[in-house]
């Protein structure tokens, strides 16, 4: 048997009187106005029907005042004996509590401090509260209890409130901004053959109707590709992606990205794409280009520096990737300086280009505040993107990092098909011997290349982080609505 604290007794019988003279959970109620748009309303505009949850309350003789609230916005609420009358009145001094939702009939006015109120001619209860809302001064501080109960987190914290409906808007204006560029959104599987489309060690899962082993999507990259094929020019989609790697304050297993292909482009080409589309959204939302990042001022207005793994490496490690250029040189020279890298793969079974990554996030990236193209990634670190026609050793790829957080990562597609056969091959062994991030080889994709592929660039961009950075969050959990939990028991 369930146990009830003495709170939750009181409600439950509240609920059976309530049952007595009213539906405690009605069908519908039939509103005029958000509450967000009610409170833009002329004093005397009457018969407004609005509704949502009590989140305030102050129960007096004659009069009392309440306040009701959904995620956009609160209105107060002013409730009198001799307008609603003695039994609505009454009836409502007895039952209603703080988290029950009512429907409100009245009209608009403002009071003397200046509150925009609606005087109730007519309330209607819609739904019973069981448990009392935590204490609206304090919230819920607890950090479990936000993640594991979203729902309360935002009853109680405007905070919490206007980072996810930030995160509503900065998708929406990405969507605004590629529509008016000619972008097609579309949508590609999320259970995959073959784990491609990245570097990354992918969750595996099995298709009962068809006995196989599927992965989820790790990125929607090699679909979105096949769209171009198929005669798109320029696509995009918002993907949910699934990768079965360490989380930390920035990394999650399931996360949201956005990706985008442009034929007839090259990476070059996105880099001002792209810049054109962040500062444009950014100046649309915070209607300012320099923004607050951990106590530090970010400036992302005017153009962007670019900068190679080489110079990061060679600046921040004293190490030169073009001399320690094989898995075994460059392994020495890191165990030479003494540089520790924690990794979920041993450093020996890792490629070399994988481990030139590894070296740069710990030596490197967390000292680029200001944003900054990385360019000149090794060719073994990017398998799909084009290789650099004066430097078969690098590709023509970039990635945007904004305060030590890779926010984008693009590069001119590799469209030829034997040579991106001969690169998944080379991936392949790698796989074999240990690295669980390699990809594996991909024929299906291979074959819809053999059709045919124009010159492509394409982008991706993790939404979770750039909302964690932009709204200034510590931990990428405060931006995600529901994120994964381990169960309590």
């Amino acid at each position: 048997m369930r146990e009830f604290s003495e709170q939750e007794l009181v409600r439950r019988n509240k609920l059976k009187e309530i049952s007595k003279v009213c539906n405690p959970y009605p069908e519908r109620f039939e509103i005029t106005h958000e509450l967000k748009d009610a409170m833009k309303l002329d004093d005397g505009v009457d018969n407004v029907r609005v509704a949502g949850r009590i989140i305030l309350m102050r129960k007096m003789g004659k009069m009392s005042f309440l306040t009701i609230g959904d995620i956009e916005g609160k209105i107060q609420i002013s409730l009198k004996l001799d307008v609603l009358g003695e039994e609505s009145y009454n009836n409502f001094k007895s039952f209603y509590d703080l988290g029950d939702f009512i429907g409100v009939v009245g009209e608009v006015f403002t009071t003397h401090t200046g509150e925009k109120t609606i005087r109730a001619s007519h309330i209607e209860f819609l739904g019973k509260a069981l448990k009392p809302l935590p204490e609206k001064f304090h919230g819920v501080e607890d950090i479990e209890t936000i993640y594991r109960q979203r729902y309360l987190d935002l009853i109680t914290n405007d905070e919490s409130k206007a980072k996810f409906l930030f995160r509503s808007r900065f998708i929406k204006e990405i969507r605004n901004y590629l529509d008016s560029l000619g972008y097609i959104e579309i949508e590609t599987p999320i259970l995959n053959n073959k784990a491609s489309g990245a570097t990354a060690k992918p969750f595996i899962t099995h298709h009962n109707a068809l006995d196989i082993d599927l992965y989820l999507r790790i990125a929607p990259e090699t679909y979105l590709k096949r769209a171009i094929v198929a005669g798109y020019t320029k696509v995009f989609e918002i993907a949910r992606c699934f990768r079965n790697e360490g989380m930390d304050a920035t990394h999650l297993q399931d996360f949201t990205m956005i990706e985008g292909y442009g034929a007839y482009l090259n990476y070059k080409d996105n880099m001002e794409l792209l810049r054109n589309m962040l500062q444009t959204i950014i100046m649309k939302l915070f209607g300012s280009l320099t923004i607050t990042i951990e106590g530090r001022e970010v400036d992302l207005s005017g153009k962007w520096g670019s900068v190679s793994f080489r110079d990061l490496i060679y600046k921040y490690a004293d190490i030169d990737i073009n001399i320690d250029n094989t898995k075994e040189k460059l392994l020495a020279s890191i165990n030479n300086k003494n540089i520790v890298i924690d990794s979920e793969v041993p450093l020996e079974d890792i490629g070399f280009g994988n481990l030139v990554d590894q070296l740069y996030k710990k030596v490197a990236r967390p000292h680029l505040v200001n944003p900054v193209f990385l360019v000149e990634h090794p060719t073994d670190l990017s398998p799909l993107a084009r290789a650099n026609d004066d430097n078969c050793n690098i590709v023509d790829r970039f990635q945007l990092v904004i305060n030590g957080a890779e926010i984008i990562n693009a590069y001119s597609e590799l469209v030829d098909p034997q040579e991106q056969e001969k690169r998944l091959l080379a991936q392949a062994k790698l796989k074999e011997a240990g690295d669980e991030e390699a990809m594996p080889m991909d024929y299906d994709y291979i074959e819809a290349m053999e059709y045919g592929m124009p010159p492509i660039s394409g982008w991706g961009m993790g939404i979770d982080r750039i909302v964690q950075l932009l709204t200034n969050s510590d931990n990428i959990k405060d931006v995600i609505l529901f994120p994964l939990m381990k169960p309590k028991d």
